[in-house]
């Protein structure tokens, strides 16, 4: 399964409606992914925060253009693009690559040793 869509997860923090299958399949995928689960904790903090916070908690009233904004964003703003995953490491890939190579060429010159010993065995040259 794809990672879970931010919104679902707000969804999921907020936990506001009741479980559908697709809020049991997303909690499935949250058990073995270390990203969406992490995203889903601090949601849920925030979200705890925030139904516990009280006007007293500000240190003045919010202007009205704040709100406003606040509206704007949560209404209009699409989901920001994810960073691209980091490249390969090719140092890393050559190296492993060499080493599969030698390997195997390794095995060829035994197998080569192991044959050619077993043929002077048979014909009585060796022991």
């Amino acid at each position: 399964m794809a990672h879970v869509e931010s919104a679902h997860l707000v969804e999921l923090a907020l936990s506001n409606a009741t479980t559908t299958d697709a809020d049991a399949e997303a909690l499935r995928h949250i058990e073995t992914c270390t990203r969406c689960r992490d995203e889903l904790r601090s949601l849920t903090r925030l979200v705890t925060a925030a139904r516990t916070a009280q006007l007293v908690d500000l240190p003045t009233t919010p202007p009205d253009r704040v709100w406003q904004r606040i509206s704007r964003d949560v209404s209009g703003a699409p989901d920001t693009p994810r960073p691209p995953a980091p490249a390969p490491d090719t140092r890393r890939r050559v190296l492993l690559a060499l080493l599969a190579l030698a390997a195997a060429a390794g095995i060829a010159v035994a197998h080569r040793y192991l044959h050619e010993r077993a043929e002077l065995v048979q014909r009585g040259v060796v022991r």
